[in-house]
């Protein structure tokens, strides 16, 4: 009895077919990407002038702290006095500041209240308590 010899099915993907596709899409996006600067949208040349105003000048303050009461103010440890100093001293300095506060769930309420008065008293209006969602 003879039988038929089966032949090995290939089942590999042609890339040459692929590569070429993916060439082609390559190309496609290339050429119909516009380079052109948007926010610009025509060509304006401003005039001078002798006097000009400058534009605000914001410092932002970032205030971490800790459990135990341990204070950083932009990544440098201080003390409470320490901060209401460096904050007085910001005062002299024309512009608007800002305070952002984070502080841990476990701290004691008063004292982050505390420090939201130094910072009032400081001239400093614009405080925000940041909070993780």
């Amino acid at each position: 009895m003879r039988f038929a010899s089966k032949t090995e099915e290939d089942y590999s993907l042609q890339l040459t077919s692929l590569i070429d596709v993916v060439f082609l899409l390559l190309i496609f996006f290339m050429v119909s990407t516009s380079f052109v600067d948007f926010t610009r949208r025509m060509d304006i040349l401003l005039p001078q002038s002798k006097k000009s105003t400058e534009v605000e000048r914001v410092e932002n303050f970032l205030l971490e702290v800790g459990v135990e009461k341990k204070l950083t103010l932009n990544g440098k440890d201080i003390t409470i006095d320490d901060l209401e100093r460096r904050l007085m001293e910001a005062r002299r300095t024309p512009g608007r500041r800002t305070l952002i506060i984070k502080a841990d769930k476990r701290l004691d309420y008063g004292f982050v209240v505390r420090i939201m008065g130094i910072s009032f008293s400081a001239g400093i209006r614009d405080i925000s308590v940041a909070v993780k969602e």
